[in-house]
């Protein structure tokens, strides 16, 4: 299976065909299609639309909630001309093990539901002809892979996922298909790390290539013009007067690597990117020298009908709705999100904490209030811990190769609401914290989402975090309706153990907010009432206000999403500030007024 995850491109030397559209699908509950034959030929197909998940198409509640192997094919062409190429198609996602079969011979397997992998089809594609694809996929839940979660089976012998995490478990092929053709001597991959110099720039790269070539690397303006240009597979591009990527204001330059001999070009691959730098200082997070405080969202892949499924109309809607209230952020909960996501904050110019699915290392559905309650439990003491950390691992690595090049990303979040409450998990979030730091060209900033019950006298990790992420939800799960007042009373508490234990490093609120039906309101207000929801918000940025060590905020969550059934869920989480439809809850207004009167960059350091 070929490794490089560099998106799809057209150039002098590529080609891409896209093969999303009507899909044929079948569920296999027996596990029984490999072995008869479904390989080549799904028996009883039904057709479905790729990229989307499979789950809200059917009027039939087994299959929304059907747990277990199910099957896509495609029938497609190849080119007689793309002979002497190597020839593959690029799986965006599925959702979460994957088998590939192309023309009844396997090509890939993959594991995690949320990057990218590539099956070479080379050897086995029909060229001048119609080739056909299957991929087998499993959505069962386990604790050795994240997302973490249990799969039980019912009296019936029906299977049932039972995640430990608060939302959806929607599966299928969720992005873009390609299909591919590349030299067979390449470029395989790049990295770039900036650094200034005074008005100027430096653009140090490394350029891994497959077979023999020289390598010709230029940087192009937003106008065409080549600003900077280098050889070998190794160097730096000085830019001078450099235009630098800046937050809410991105300016976008092309790399071109170009693969050649002597006069010949084997192959060429280019992308846009960004000139900036991102460190941490004392309690700051310094974007190109100058703090920057985080306004935004944490948010999901979610949408009615397509699920988890790739939409560039709801993206394109979700990103005119951030730049209107004035968000300059978002994290990527619980997972990495689509390839075209991270292009267009690289052109939006929003900064993006990129989280790696290790959600669900503290088992139960609703981990967020039994850990608010104080309980405690030694996650990462199991039997299952060391598959689980290699998953883990093998996913910060997918991660990090996919997206270290995007100037949006500026920070890594490498779990969200783990347990940390027992010893055994600090060696754990110590290796996998140093892996990523090792994978990573740029050396962003590592951290995590601390839940509830990691606390400045309970977490025995927060040390290993370059900043610290807060979901804390003081109102809600924590005092919330008439008791909110002594709610306020408890957070400034922790919040002044957080000064004591972490003095010199930043903090952010990845997580807060209340549940909010758009159709309730009260006066005075209720708990789910639109009113209460602003109180909620009010409450906590007064909070926010009164410690310089907390640089950004971002609330839970951008939009109401799908969750499992359960009593304290009305048809999923409505902590949106938009509802599932992109549309404005009063919330909405109050934080434009706030986050339209903060600036982006703060002043002094």
């Amino acid at each position: 299976m070929l490794q490089s995850l560099l998106y799809p491109i057209d150039s002098a030397s590529r080609r891409t065909v896209s093969l999303n559209g009507m899909w044929g699908f079948q569920i296999d509950p027996a596990s029984c299609g490999e072995q008869d034959g479904w390989t080549k030929k799904l028996p009883k197909a039904d057709t479905l639309p790729v990229p989307a998940s499979f789950a809200d198409f059917y009027t039939d509640k087994a299959i929304r909630e059907y747990c277990g192997d199910f099957w896509y094919e495609k029938d497609f062409y190849v080119p007689a001309e793309w002979n002497g190429k190597t020839v593959a198609v690029r799986f965006g996602s599925a959702t979460h093990v994957a088998k590939v079969w192309c023309n009844g011979i396997e090509v890939a397997t993959h594991e995690g539901g949320f990057l990218p992998f590539v099956a070479d089809i080379t050897d086995c594609a029909v060229y001048g002809g119609v080739n056909h694809i299957a991929i087998r996929i499993n959505n069962e839940l386990s604790e050795t892979r994240m997302p973490v979660g249990a799969t039980k089976t019912m009296p019936n012998g029906r299977k049932r996922a039972t995640p430990y995490f608060d939302f959806y478990n929607y599966s299928g092929l969720h992005r873009n298909v390609f299909l591919m053709a590349m030299p067979k001597n390449r470029i395989d991959d790049y990295e770039v790390v900036h650094s200034l110099d005074g008005a100027d720039a430096n653009v140090s790269y490394k350029v891994a290539t497959i077979g023999q070539g020289s390598v010709e690397v230029q940087l192009l303006d937003a106008e065409g013009n080549c600003v900077a240009r280098a050889n070998g597979s190794e160097g730096i591009l000085h830019v001078e007067n450099a235009k630098l990527w800046q937050v809410r204001n991105a300016y976008l330059y092309t790399i071109v690597i170009r693969l050649k001999n002597g006069d010949e070009l084997i192959d060429e691959y280019r992308e846009e990117i960004g000139i900036r730098t991102i460190e941490i200082k004392g309690t700051k997070i310094l974007l190109n020298g100058k703090p920057v405080y985080l306004k935004g969202f944490g948010k999901h892949e979610d949408a009615d009908i397509i699920g988890r499924g790739y939409s560039a109309a709801v993206i394109k809607r979700d990103f005119e709705l951030m730049k209107w209230i004035g968000a300059n952020s978002f994290r990527t909960s619980h997972y990495p999100y689509a390839d075209e996501v991270y292009q267009m904050a690289d052109r939006e110019g929003f900064l993006v904490i990129d989280e790696v699915q290790a959600v669900g290392c503290f088992p139960s559905l609703m981990n967020f209030a039994e850990a608010s309650s104080g309980k405690k439990v030694a996650f990462f003491a199991k039997e299952t811990t060391p598959q689980l950390k290699e998953h883990h691992k093998n996913s910060i690595a997918e991660m990090i190769r996919r997206d270290k090049n995007h100037a949006c990303v500026i920070a890594w979040s490498l779990l969200n609401e783990p347990d940390t409450s027992d010893e055994t998990a600090t060696p754990y979030f110590e290796e996998v914290f140093a892996y990523a730091r090792d994978c990573d060209p740029q050396k962003r900033p590592r951290t995590f989402a601390l839940i509830g019950n990691s606390s400045p006298s309970v977490c025995k990790c927060h040390q290993v975090a370059d900043f610290l992420c807060l979901n804390r939800y003081y109102g809600w799960y924590i005092l919330g309706g008439a008791d909110i007042e002594e709610a306020e009373i408890l957070f400034r508490k922790e919040m002044d153990g957080w000064k004591e234990v972490e003095p010199n490093k930043p903090i952010v609120f990845s997580e807060y907010g209340a549940d909010t039906h758009s159709a309730i309101d009260k006066l005075p207000s209720v708990m789910w009432s639109e009113s209460y929801q602003i109180e909620v918000l009010k409450m906590v940025e007064s909070v926010f206000d009164s410690y310089d060590n907390v640089v950004g905020e971002q609330v839970w969550n951008f939009a109401d999403f799908q969750t499992t059934e359960g009593i304290m869920r009305v048809d999923g989480n409505k902590k949106g500030i938009f509802t599932r439809q992109r549309q404005p809850k009063r919330a909405a207004f109050h934080l434009k007024e706030r986050w339209e009167s903060m600036p982006n960059v703060m002043d002094g350091e």
